[in-house]
């Protein structure tokens, strides 16, 4: 399995994401006004079964701390939650991502595009809050405990008991025995995913699983006849599963760019809002600009369903062409684009 993780892996990065054609969604067509989202959100399959949940995924970004001359700096929050028919949040996982690609006042980029981006979860002690910022806890584990702090709340009663004015766990409380960190944004980006939640076929009794594969091998230095590309390209995927078998899955991706002149300075407007592909929908331009046949987030959707009801094994062993498009007919109908980095997303949440 590992072997086989590593194979789909190297396609992913080799492809590099195929100029953001490469990603992941989930189901579509939601019918629902968020301020910031313009595309769709997964279809809402009705529930059939007794103790049937909810699966929302959110992403939340900025690139706000930026500087001329040194670096596009980007903050990430990602969060999976489980929701039931009241509101109230059974399962929840925070996870977040902290990069910096480094350009120079030439225009060029010093970052080495070729390194790994891990997330605040998998890097643990390694990211450094105890051992450099005198910290009584790491970030996975304040994370983790307003996670915990979740369960068992509607988004109400989340705001309500575990941020005061200030954005902080209130004063004396248990969350703030562990939590110190600003927890505003946490809040924020779990109470996004609750509202994207949707009915995908997860049960009670379901394991929630959170993934993600980023990659910075799209940034291009300036150069004198284009602006240079600070581009950071994180797919991202909210499962579940029981005895390995995948039974909900949502899927998104972000491509977000900070774009720079040959003087290193800054030309993005750092202000803007970073919108995923799902919010994006007919937006991200394939149909009208690539010619393509559906959407990303069409595509992609297709793919989160088929890829319902398989395991590791089943997923890693659709086929593809050399170009990892899918040759199977049934999943060639409603997804063109490739599907190599899917397949190692979907695997890399399967085996956290």
């Amino acid at each position: 399995m590992k072997k086989r993780l590593a194979i789909l892996m190297s396609l992913v990065l080799s492809l590099s994401l195929l100029c953001g054609c490469v990603g992941t969604p989930v189901v579509y067509n939601c019918t629902e006004d968020h301020s910031t989202t313009q595309g769709t959100q997964p279809t809402e399959a009705t529930p059939s079964v007794e103790g049937a949940l909810k699966t929302g995924l959110a992403i939340t970004a900025n690139a706000a701390d930026s500087e001329n001359a040194v670096n596009a700096a980007y903050d990430v929050t990602m969060v999976a939650v489980l929701v039931d028919d009241n509101g109230i949040i059974q399962d929840c996982i925070i996870d977040g991502i902290s990069a910096k690609i480094e350009f120079d006042a030439t225009g060029t980029i010093t970052t080495d595009l070729t390194a790994p981006i891990s997330t605040k979860n998998e890097l643990g002690e390694n990211y450094g809050m105890v051992a450099w910022g005198g910290a009584k806890y790491e970030w996975n584990e304040q994370a983790a405990a307003l996670a915990q702090y979740a369960v068992g709340k509607t988004v109400e009663e989340l705001r309500e008991g575990a941020v005061n004015e200030q954005g902080r766990a209130p004063e004396g409380s248990d969350l703030a025995s562990t939590a110190t960190i600003y927890l505003g944004g946490y809040v924020s980006a779990i109470e996004e995913a609750v509202a994207n939640a949707k009915h995908l076929g997860a049960q009670g009794g379901d394991t929630l699983k959170l993934a993600s594969i980023n990659s910075a091998k799209s940034s291009v230095s300036a150069t004198a006849d284009a602006e240079g590309t600070a581009q950071l390209d994180c797919d991202v995927t909210a499962l579940t599963e029981k005895d390995g078998v995948i039974t909900s899955c949502y899927i998104d991706s972000l491509q977000a760019k900070v774009s720079f002149d040959q003087s290193g300075t800054i030309t993005t407007d750092l202000t803007a809002p970073m919108l995923t592909k799902n919010q994006l929908g007919p937006d991200y331009g394939m149909v009208a600009w690539a010619g393509a046949t559906a959407e990303w987030n069409e595509q992609a959707a297709s793919f989160a369903a088929y890829v319902t009801g398989k395991t590791a094994q089943e997923v890693s062993g659709i086929a593809v062409n050399e170009k990892t498009a899918p040759t199977d007919a049934d999943l060639a109908a409603s997804v063109t684009i490739a599907i190599g980095g899917f397949q190692a997303l979907i695997l890399k949440a399967l085996e956290a």
